[in-house]
C-alpha cells in the first residue's frame, strides 16, 4: 500500500475533494485493471480519454482519481487535478516504484537510426566488463533471463518504471534503453534523470497525422532528452547537432569522424572474409585503440563508436570493448547467417524505402559479385511504400526476389504486383515467388561466389500475419530447414 500524499511529492496539483493521507492498493491507467482502492489516472490517448471512465472505475472500487478535467463522482472519492495526466503518470509511477532510476544508472539513446543496435552493443560491452545490464527497446525488454516482447520502442511511463524496479530487484547495475521521439513527447521518460543521454542522428521520419506534425517538431522532441540527462553524448557529424543541443542542461561529449570530436574514428576499412562482413577503424581522442565489429557498413562505425563513448565514460577497458564488439550482433539488424564461405546471407528489418536504400547502398560498398534483395511488403498499408521499395531494390540490387511479408487481409499477389510497379521504373531484374520459404530456398540454392544476399523486411519478427491470424515463421528456422533439405548441413 502507498500513501497518496507521498506519491504526489514532485507534482504540482490541486486537491478538488477527498483525503491525501489515505493509502492506495495500486496505480492504474487502464480502466480494465482497476481494483478496490486503486488510484486511477485519467490519461488522454489518441483514441480513448480516461476521463470518460471516471464513474465506471469508481464503481469498480477506485478510491482516487487523477484528472486534468472536471469529473462527476461521489464525495467519498479523492479527486486530484493536474495540468497533464500523462506527465503526472510518469512522476506517480516513479514514486510508486520507489524511484528505481535514482539507483540504476540509466542510459537513454535517441535518434532516427542506430538505437537498437547501439543498445545491444552497450549491453554486450558492459556485461563483458562484469556488470549486469537491463535493456528496453524496439524488439524486447531484457531483465535478467526474462525477455518481454515490445509493443512500443519506449513503453508507457508506468511500464518503464516497473521495468526499472524489476531490473534493480534482479541485481542490474545499468539500464540501457531506446528513447523514441514519441516517448519524449508523451512524457514516457519523465519523472527521473538519465545518467547519460545519446543522440545518434536524425532524418525526416515519423512525420504524419498520428506521429509528428513536422520535422521541426520531431527534432524538438528528440532534443528534450538533453534536458533530462547528466551527460549528453552526441554525434558531431550530424547536421542538426546544434539544434538537438538547443536548451540543453547537461554536460556534452562528442563522437564521430570529425577532427573536432572528443572520440574520433579514423582509418575505416571494410572487412570481408569467409562469408562474413564487418568494418574496422582506429579510435583516438579521449581513448586510443583499434576496433573491429562484425556488423558491416559506415553506420556500424557510428553505432559501435557510440557504444565505445558510453562505456569509456564508465571506465571500461578498451580490450573488453574490442572483444565484445567483435562478437556483437542484434537479431534482425544486419544479422549475418553463415550458410557458405562463398557468399554472404543476412537478415535485416529494412521495411521501408529509406532503410532499404541505406542498407543496399552500404552493402554495395563491399563490391559483391551480385547484390540480391529478397523482400515483400505488408498488407493493409500504404501502396506508396511498395512502389518506393520496389524502385529502390530495382535500382540498387542486381536481382530482386519479390515474395510475401505480412499480407494481412490482402492477397499476396496483389501486393507483389504493386512492388513490380515500382521495379518497372528501373532496369532491375526480378523474379516473384509468393511462398517466403521457397523464395529463400531459391536465393540460397542459386547463390554464386561473391554474392551478398539480403532477406529484408522481417528482421526480428517470428511470425507471418494472414487474414487476422499470426502464424509462426522465423527466417532463421526457414534457412535451417532449407539447408537441411538441400543437404548442406553437416
Amino acid at each position: 500500500m502507498k500513501c497518496v500524499r507521498n506519491l504526489l511529492e514532485k507534482l504540482d496539483y490541486e486537491l478538488l475533494q477527498g483525503n491525501l493521507d489515505q493509502e492506495i492498493s495500486s496505480l492504474v491507467y487502464d480502466s480494465r485493471k482497476v481494483e478496490k482502492d486503486a488510484m486511477f489516472v485519467c490519461v488522454k490517448g489518441a483514441a480513448v480519454d480516461g476521463h470518460a471512465f471516471a464513474k465506471e472505475v469508481v464503481e469498480k472500487g477506485a478510491s482516487v482519481l487523477v484528472v486534468s478535467e472536471d469529473v462527476e463522482v461521489g464525495a467519498d472519492v479523492t479527486v486530484i487535478k493536474v495540468a497533464d495526466t500523462r506527465e503526472a503518470l510518469a512522476y506517480l509511477a516513479a514514486a510508486y516504484f520507489d524511484h528505481p532510476a535514482d539507483t540504476l544508472k540509466v542510459i537513454g539513446i535517441t535518434g532516427t537510426k542506430g538505437k537498437t543496435t547501439t543498445t545491444y552493443m552497450v549491453k554486450s560491452i558492459m556485461e563483458n566488463a562484469g556488470f549486469k545490464v537491463g535493456l528496453i527497446g524496439t524488439i524486447e525488454a531484457i531483465i535478467g533471463d526474462e525477455k518481454i516482447p515490445a509493443n512500443n520502442t519506449t513503453p508507457e511511463s508506468y511500464v518503464v518504471q516497473e521495468y526499472f524496479r524489476k531490473m534493480l530487484d534482479a541485481g542490474c547495475d545499468y539500464a540501457v534503453m531506446e528513447v523514441s521521439s514519441q516517448g519524449l513527447m508523451m512524457h514516457r521518460v519523465d519523472g527521473f534523470t538519465f545518467d547519460v543521454g545519446i543522440f545518434t542522428n536524425i532524418e525526416p521520419d515519423h512525420i504524419g497525422p498520428n506521429e509528428h506534425a513536422s520535422f521541426e517538431e520531431y527534432l524538438q522532441c528528440k532534443s528534450l532528452l538533453f534536458q533530462k540527462c547528466r551527460l549528453g553524448i552526441v554525434n558531431a557529424d550530424d547536421a542538426h547537432v546544434e539544434a538537438i543541443l538547443k536548451n540543453h542542461t547537461c554536460q556534452v561529449q562528442t563522437y564521430g569522424f570529425s577532427e573536432n570530436a572528443d572520440i574520433r574514428a579514423t582509418d575505416m576499412k571494410l572487412v570481408r572474409k569467409g562469408g562474413h562482413l564487418g568494418v574496422a577503424y582506429h579510435v583516438s581522442g579521449l581513448l586510443e585503440g583499434d576496433i573491429e565489429t562484425s556488423v558491416p557498413g559506415r553506420f556500424s562505425v557510428y553505432n559501435s563508436l557510440t557504444a565505445v563513448a558510453i562505456c569509456n565514460h564508465y571506465g571500461v577497458d578498451m580490450e573488453v570493448m574490442k572483444k565484445a564488439l567483435l562478437n556483437a550482433s542484434v537479431k534482425g539488424r544486419i544479422e549475418l547467417v553463415h550458410v557458405s564461405d562463398d557468399f554472404t546471407l543476412m537478415i535485416d528489418y529494412a521495411h521501408n524505402a529509406m532503410s532499404l536504400e541505406s542498407l543496399l547502398t552500404t552493402l554495395k560498398e563491399y563490391e559483391p559479385g551480385r547484390l540480391v534483395c529478397l523482400f515483400g511488403c505488408g498488407g493493409n498499408r500504404s501502396k506508396l511504400r511498395r512502389y518506393e521499395m520496389g524502385e529502390v531494390s530495382g535500382k540498387l540490387a542486381d536481382l530482386t526476389i519479390i515474395t510475401s511479408d505480412n499480407p494481412r487481409f490482402e492477397e499476396p499477389q496483389a501486393i507483389i504486383d504493386d512492388i513490380k510497379t515500382g521495379i518497372g521504373k528501373t532496369d532491375g531484374k526480378y523474379i516473384e515467388i509468393i511462398d517466403r520459404k521457397e523464395a529463400i530456398r531459391y536465393a540460397i540454392s542459386h547463390g554464386q561466389p561473391g554474392d551478398i544476399i539480403v532477406l529484408a523486411g522481417k528482421g526480428h519478427e517470428d511470425y507471418q500475419e494472414i487474414k487476422g491470424k499470426k502464424y509462426p515463421m522465423d527466417e532463421r528456422v526457414l534457412i535451417a530447414e532449407v539447408l537441411e533439405e538441400l543437404g548442406w548441413t553437416k
